[in-house]
């Protein structure tokens, strides 16, 4: 398994465009990628323009098969609703660490 945290910056007059394409992106990725086994998208509640994505992806072949799919090109469309770059951090599953736990319905 792999799993990223993905930190965020969002313009504050742009948050309602970035909200819209990253649910696109994170309800098509679990509904759409198998290989996607979570996308959470979380909101800091000490500062309203910082967002944590929460990934988990079953290897790196299903990382990539992420950003070849048209709903990741929907967020990767709103950019510019960043302020800065996002910070990513690549994680283990340490646990739960296998497939069963994060299999699908």
């Amino acid at each position: 398994m792999l799993a990223m945290w993905v930190k965020v910056r969002v313009k504050p007059q742009l948050r309602q465009r970035f909200l819209e394409a990253i649910e696109v992106d994170a309800l098509g990725s679990e509904r759409d990628e198998p290989g996607c086994l979570r996308f959470n998208v979380l909101q800091d509640e000490r500062d309203e323009n910082v967002y944590y994505f929460y990934e988990v992806y079953e290897d790196q072949a299903a990382l990539e098969a992420h950003r070849t799919m048209p709903h990741y090109a929907v967020w990767r469309a709103a950019a510019d609703t960043l302020d800065g770059p996002a910070e990513a951090t690549r994680c283990k599953t340490v646990f739960p660490a296998g497939r069963a736990y994060w299999a699908k319905p």
